[in-house]
């Protein structure tokens, strides 16, 4: 069993920053979603357990970046350039495997509980 606790949301105006963390109970391959007003839960960022492997959503590359300090079995997204169209709620997410990671929401079984992230135009 993997328990996520997520930190770091609130209110921003359009081209500042925040930073996500989300801390893991164990070692495993983690990811960032998100889900806006009245849509679906889309990929955000996604990193191996290792963290020498990253993948992001084309919507947010160059302007989010998915790392891991595994010292404190945390992970973290920085979001910068943010736009009113990343407003949602974002969920990290672990998989219940140590190995690879993925794009999916299916390919992970332990979320957290989310935390809203709000920007400003």
């Amino acid at each position: 069993q993997v328990q996520l606790v997520e930190s770091g949301g609130g209110l921003v105006q359009a081209g500042g920053s925040l930073r996500l963390s989300c801390a893991a109970s164990g070692r495993t391959g983690m990811g960032w979603f998100r889900q806006a007003p009245g849509k679906e839960r889309e990929f955000v960022a996604a990193i191996s357990a290792s963290g020498g492997s990253t993948s992001h959503a084309d919507s947010v590359k160059g302007r989010f970046t998915i790392s891991r300090d595994n010292a404190k079995n945390t992970v973290y997204l920085q979001m910068n350039s943010l736009k009113p169209e990343d407003t949602a709620v974002y969920y990290c997410a672990a998989r219940g495997t140590p190995f690879g990671l993925s794009l999916r929401e299916t390919g992970y079984e332990y979320w957290g509980q989310g935390t809203q992230v709000t920007v400003s135009s």
